[in-house]
């Protein structure tokens, strides 16, 4: 047959790390892993348990912690088991499954910073109509259409990818099952796989990049017409964590697709797939609870009912 996968596993390369390093680099990991799932399960309860949380930018908010969570557990743990042990061997059926949750929880973010771009425009061009526009059904169909859409994208290069057969090098120059790493391994043709992730990845990527842009200049035009400094201020504030981790997210991706570097590729992808699977996670709830007021009060709201309840 074909399409028969000849090998049964692949080897996990890992990072660039020296063995002397090992237990320096396991500790920061654990440390950023264990703070990442600490800080986005704190959002999620706090929007959970906070009624003044329950609205719509909150609950956008939400979802993006939970995919931030899912996407750090997606890797870091496989990464953190690697570092401890001498056997970095991965099964096929594991590898794949890696790769179909990763390239999920990976492209909702694009979809969820769209939506959540488009709550602030509506929020600030038309504030009248915000809750009529922003009703919690529509909502709703906003977040299942984002995951349907993501689901059914990475469940398309996942089939795609099981088609092809991997015959002797099987060593993952990476910490975890990427599609690019994946389709440098396989022995069969691989065009309609890059030709998909050419047309759909592309597509993926810059139709959310630039719904992001036109929703903020349409929020610049709107700022500009108000005369006086403390809306600006007060719009800013709004949008200001929203920006910090579009600007952390799309510019992770630009340093990686679309400025490439000649030398040490490999080790480039690496460093910066650490960027998007460990440290963009651990820092959005820091961003949004540093720069958000409504968090911190959230924050204090509750703590305060847990101490009166004591």
């Amino acid at each position: 047959m074909n399409n028969q996968t000849i090998i049964s596993q692949f080897l996990l390369l890992g990072l660039p790390i020296p063995p002397r390093h090992q237990h320096l680099f396991y500790a920061l990991f654990l440390a950023m892993y264990l703070t990442t799932v600490l800080g986005n399960l704190i959002i999620i309860v706090l929007i959970l348990l906070d009624s003044h949380l329950h609205t719509p930018m909150y609950f956008f908010l939400s979802n993006l912690s939970f995919s931030d969570l899912c996407l750090s557990s997606v890797t870091m743990p496989k990464l953190l088991q690697n570092m401890q042990s001498q056997d970095t061997s991965i099964s096929y059926a594991v590898c794949l499954t890696q790769m179909y949750f990763f390239m999920t929880f990976g492209n909702i973010e694009n979809y969820l910073l769209v939506v959540m771009a488009y709550d602030r425009y509506v929020a600030i061009c038309f504030p009248l109509h915000y809750t009529s526009i922003m009703s919690p059904k529509f909502c709703v169909s906003l977040v299942v259409l984002s995951w349907i859409f993501t689901i059914l994208y990475s469940m398309l290069h996942t089939l795609l990818l099981a088609r092809l057969s991997f015959c002797e090098d099987n060593v993952i120059p990476h910490f975890f099952c990427d599609i690019s790493a994946l389709l440098k391994l396989a022995c069969s043709d691989i065009y309609i796989n890059e030709l998909m992730i050419f047309i759909l990845g592309g597509l993926d990527t810059v139709i959310p990049f630039l719904l992001i842009v036109i929703s903020y200049v349409q929020i610049v035009c709107s700022i500009l017409k108000l005369s006086t400094s403390r809306g600006i201020y007060k719009i800013f504030s709004t949008c200001g964590s929203h920006l910090s981790v579009v600007s952390l997210f799309y510019g992770t991706i630009i340093a990686v697709y679309i400025c490439p570097s000649a030398n040490n590729s490999t080790v480039k992808e690496t460093v910066m797939a650490l960027m998007y699977t460990v440290v963009t996670p651990m820092l959005n709830p820091f961003i949004y609870s540093l720069r958000n007021r409504d968090m911190k009060d959230a924050l204090i709201r509750v703590l305060y009912k847990n101490q009166i309840s004591l």
